[in-house]
């Protein structure tokens, strides 16, 4: 089975990612927009930066911990945001 790290972005109120695994993207990205989603995410419109595939659960919660310490890759995807 696969599993999903992503990384979605936000220009309102302010451009800001966040990071996150999952094994559906599109049912995720979803309840992040419905406010479903992380505590972090609601009030906002996140749209899809970046994903990977990954083989493993475990595999995908590394690979998030790593991506949220990418501090360069993230302001990168922050500056693709309007």
């Amino acid at each position: 089975m696969a599993y999903f790290v992503y990384i979605i972005g936000s220009s309102k109120p302010r451009k800001r990612t966040y990071v996150g695994w999952t094994k559906d993207i599109s049912k995720r990205i979803s309840k992040h927009n419905s406010s479903k989603g992380a505590k972090f995410t609601r009030g906002s419109n996140w749209i899809l930066l970046y994903q990977e595939e990954l083989n493993s659960k475990t595999d995908a919660m590394k690979r998030e911990n790593e991506l949220k310490k990418d501090k360069k890759l993230r302001s990168d995807l922050r500056k693709r945001l309007n």
